[in-house]
């Protein structure tokens, strides 16, 4: 056992009479973080909290669409809703981001790149998401590279009361969700159910000679359920289940592109965790024990379509399971001298992970059936001094069966100096990622076979920033400024051999950029949302750019709301041109080359018609934009959706 470990253990055995685990909090307070919850301006990292009220406003009902307009993150979808979906944060690679559900890893162990696909996922039953954007290993282990989305389900509290929406739309477009939520004594419940059903839009790209105009549909059923029980003051023993499945047509590149009526994705998953977390000494410890476990399992099918001439089929079956057990833990310290709300935390993880994978495609067929392990230790403490220098650090040691232990660690801090309402942030860490279980036990029938000798992959990153409030027009948050100045360096990459019969560690990859935010406040019923992202990614061995990496991206959104009761937010993405493998318009491939760019306008408008009911009308892509944010697959087109919202 390591070193780190030891030290969690012993500290966990002489402090567990008094530790226990923060309550849910308010959203200018982050966990995800630092693990200790901290307000916003005391957060030496780059982090967006977007939560359900957000969802509403701007119409966001999955998972991708919630974080389109995130700075530093670039959300690569393939066609619509239900079509495979990266997320890059800050150039890194998809892999290289770790997501959290309630605190527990849930990144697909049958995925080949061990990925997390954010194309599948409807929106109810969440409270919030935090989005943290920097190397975060040294707090949650392995994937954490470029970051971390921490998805936070939605606890019952207050009387009983019921949340419902109903909506309808073009091009065939219906959804639904009801939530249960509240509190009776000691018993807090939330069960929420959504259902998303839509006729789609073809993704193949209209200006490709095999555009035939198929739609992809996409149908989504999702269930959510929050239970707790507090047996004392203080103390709460909860289980949290989650399941979803979707079904949609999806779109696949050949040689050349056929543009398929009978390719279908099928995509199951399942989460449950059961815990129990304590406040103790008036709120100066805090302790979670849990346990956690989810299943991926995913279906391609592609029946054999006399018109296409690349003569596809395919039927292909992923199967992952992860078994997360944590004891986390927080001791708040007294005041002394210079320092306050000072903390320790510390905690050890037990990870597990299986994949079976049977993949069968015109004749190649690919397979994985194998699991791996992993033990670590985490520890850590934060403080700020004379009120205005806010201290974090963070060191974690995984022991992973594959290939032995990773230390990895991080630190920042955050200057305020509020005579001019500026803060300084700064921070400093590594990472790493682990192999996944197809990268080491892969094989298929072309003689690719996996190396279980590989190393992790390693990393380092640091950032550096500013934020800045400015009154104005009677406001005194009538103007927030940040930029951060990011970088990222990324050694022993796992690639496949040039000749395709296994995977190496090879490689050196860089990434830095910067990211800025202006929010405006003009006036109580006007706010304005700017962003704009520089990236630079790399092969930092032949400076060539890494794929789906535009260098610029931005957004802008507003909020008018003329009276109390109304609404109106257009939103405007911007991406600009990135390299990837092209496809000519006749449908054949054409090398590796800059994509084009794109600009995508959607618009959302809520009406309070009474405190109970709110009529909205959400609308997607309204300019028709055909951009292709996969060289081939353009986004969906032009939709409505007209809806109803009620509380009772």
């Amino acid at each position: 056992m390591s070193c780190p470990i030891r030290v969690c253990l012993l500290a966990a055995c002489l402090l567990a009479p008094a530790i226990a685990l923060a309550d849910d909090q308010p959203a200018d307070i982050v966990v995800t973080a630092t693990r200790v919850p901290t307000p916003l301006s005391q957060i030496p990292a780059g982090v967006t909290v977007i939560t359900a009220a957000t969802f509403a406003a701007r119409g966001y009902t999955t998972l991708a669409q919630a974080l389109d307009a995130v700075p530093g993150l670039g959300v690569v979808q393939a066609g619509g809703p239900g079509g495979q979906t990266s997320l890059f944060i800050r150039g890194t690679n998809s892999e290289d981001v770790l997501v959290l559900i309630d605190g527990v890893p849930a990144n697909d162990a049958a995925d080949p790149n061990g990925a997390f696909d954010f194309g599948q996922d409807l929106l109810n039953g969440v409270d919030r998401i935090e989005v943290i954007r920097g190397p975060l290993s040294g707090l949650y282990g392995s994937n954490a590279i470029g970051g971390v989305i921490n998805i936070i389900t939605l606890q019952g509290a207050g009387t009983p009361h019921a949340d419902l929406t109903a909506a309808g739309g073009f091009p065939a477009q219906g959804k639904g969700n009801a939530t249960i939520s509240g509190q009776s004594g000691a018993l807090d419940y939330m069960l929420s159910a959504a259902l998303d059903e839509e006729a789609g839009f073809d993704a193949t790209a209209r200006r490709l000679s095999t555009y035939t105009g198929n739609r992809d549909p996409f149908r989504a059923k999702s269930g959510v359920l929050n239970l707790g029980y507090t047996p004392a003051p203080g103390t709460r023993v909860y289980l949290i289940l989650r399941a979803r499945q979707s079904d949609a047509g999806y779109p696949d590149l050949g040689y050349p592109v056929f543009d398929d009526p009978d390719e279908f994705s099928h995509d199951k998953n399942f989460f449950g965790k059961a815990g129990v977390k304590s406040t103790l000494l008036n709120g100066l410890a805090t302790t979670e024990l849990f346990i956690a476990r989810s299943v991926d399992d995913r279906r391609y099918e592609n029946l054999l379509d006399g018109d296409d001439p690349n003569f596809a089929t395919a039927d292909d079956h992923y199967h992952g399971a992860r078994t997360d057990a944590q004891w986390n833990n927080t001791v708040h310290l007294n005041d002394a001298g210079p320092a306050s709300f000072s903390s320790v935390l510390f905690g050890v993880e037990y990870l597990n992970d299986t994949a079976r994978e049977r993949v069968n495609e015109s004749g190649f067929i690919q397979s994985v059936d194998a699991s791996q392990h992993a033990v670590a230790g985490h520890l850590g403490a934060q403080t700020t001094l004379y009120d205005r220098l806010t201290f974090t650090g963070a060191l974690r040691d995984d022991a992973v069966s594959s290939f032995g232990n990773a230390f990895t660690g991080r630190i920042g801090g955050v200057l305020a100096i509020p005579q001019v309402d500026l803060r300084l942030k700064s921070a400093f860490g590594s990472g790493f990622l682990a192999p996944s279980l197809y990268d080491l036990h892969g094989v298929d029938n072309f003689g690719y076979v996996g190396d279980p000798n590989l190393r992790p992959e390693r990393s380092i990153g640091y950032e550096a920033g500013a934020e800045l409030d400015l009154p104005g027009f009677g406001q005194a948050d009538f103007a927030d400024l940040s930029a951060t100045y990011f970088a990222n360096d990324i050694r022993d990459l796992i690639t496949t051999t040039p000749d395709f019969t296994s995977e190496e560690n090879i490689g050196h990859a860089h990434t830095d950029g910067v990211e800025t935010e202006l929010v405006l406040t003009p006036a109580t019923w006007l706010n304005a949302d700017f962003t704009y992202t520089y990236t630079r990614a790399e092969n930092a061995d032949d400076h060539t750019p890494l794929l789906r990496r535009p260098q610029n991206t931005g957004s802008a959104t507003v909020t008018f709301a003329p009276t109390p009761a109304l609404s109106i937010v257009p939103e405007i993405r911007y991406i600009g041109r990135f390299t990837d493998f092209l496809y000519g318009d006749d449908g054949y491939p054409a090398g590796t080359g800059r994509a084009g760019s794109g600009t995508i306008l959607d618009l959302t408008a809520n009406d309070a018609i009474t405190p109970r009911f709110t009529i909205f009308f959400q609308g997607k892509n309204l300019t028709g934009s055909r951009f292709e944010p996969v060289n081939g697959l353009q986004i969906p087109g032009t939709s409505g959706l007209f809806g109803i919202r009620a509380s009772l």
